[in-house]
């Protein structure tokens, strides 16, 4: 498909998973969240992750970003085989090379906006300058500014910032905008989609709301811990209409209306 002027040409892969699947086990019962995942992300690019509740999207963020391990099959992470790390190397893989935005900003209300983006430098991490990442984010001028004289908006970018901060090869958002009214989800979206753009920073966001999700370059559905399809829009949406009607797909909807999506292989 044709992309927009927002669209930058990826890399190349930067995470590769095959045969991926996730189960828990709880006394004698078995529940199977993620099965035979393949699945390959490049550099460079806003990838989606949508879902409903319970379909297995957060259990896969989470893996893609080392916080759980597979219960079979093997992800990579650029020349790094993450499923065979032990503890101490998938710490600091997780610490160097991995970026997290949270939903509830996760922002420590006593310390300024440079303060909470510095954090991982206090674990021996090295870090870019603080006033840079808050700048990145349109936030020059705040960095002496605590928690609560920020918006929540506000507030998001500094968790953006302290994500990006460390450099990460891979930024990994869940559910970013949960908690922010329709204005400023969409300017937290458009920043999203400039930092990945224009710095060539690879995003991996984990959704609900196939709205949102079409801000993406591509949207992984996923429903019952199958992959189902996999909708391809370089460049992403650029606008906000809450009213407009998406068409409808088994398991999820399209993410953008007129597309149609690719089915997954293994579904």
């Amino acid at each position: 498909m044709a992309g927009n002027a927002n669209q930058v040409c990826s890399m190349g892969t930067l995470i590769n998973l095959q045969n991926v699947g996730k189960t828990y086990i709880t006394g004698s019962v078995a529940n199977e969240v993620l099965k035979n995942v393949n699945l390959t992300i490049d550099e460079g690019e806003m990838v989606v992750i949508l879902g409903p509740s319970g379909s297995g999207k957060s259990t896969l963020l989470n893996m893609l970003g080392g916080l759980d391990s597979a219960s079979c099959g093997t992800i990579t992470f650029g020349e790094k085989t993450v499923t065979e790390l032990d503890d101490s190397r998938l710490s600091d893989f997780r610490a160097e090379d991995v970026g997290i935005v949270f939903q509830f900003y996760n922002l420590i209300p006593t310390l300024t906006a440079a303060e909470n983006v510095a954090l991982m430098s206090e674990l021996g991490v090295e870090i870019m300058d603080p006033m840079e990442a808050l700048k990145l984010v349109g936030l020059a001028g705040y960095e002496n500014k605590f928690p609560s004289q920020m918006s929540g908006g506000q507030q998001q970018r500094v968790g953006i910032a302290r994500a990006l901060v460390v450099d990460p090869e891979i930024v990994f958002a869940d559910e970013p905008t949960g908690n922010l009214d329709s204005n400023t989800t969409l300017e937290v979206l458009k920043l999203m989609q400039k930092i990945v753009h224009e710095k060539n920073q690879t995003m991996v966001m984990v959704t609900h709301d196939n709205y949102l999700a079409s801000f993406g370059d591509k949207v992984i559905h996923i429903r019952d811990g199958k992959i189902i399809g996999i909708d391809e829009h370089p460049g992403g949406r650029t606008e906000l209409n809450e009213n407009e009607i998406t068409d409808m797909y088994p398991g999820g909807t399209l993410a953008v209306p007129g597309e149609e999506i690719t089915p997954y292989e293994n579904a």
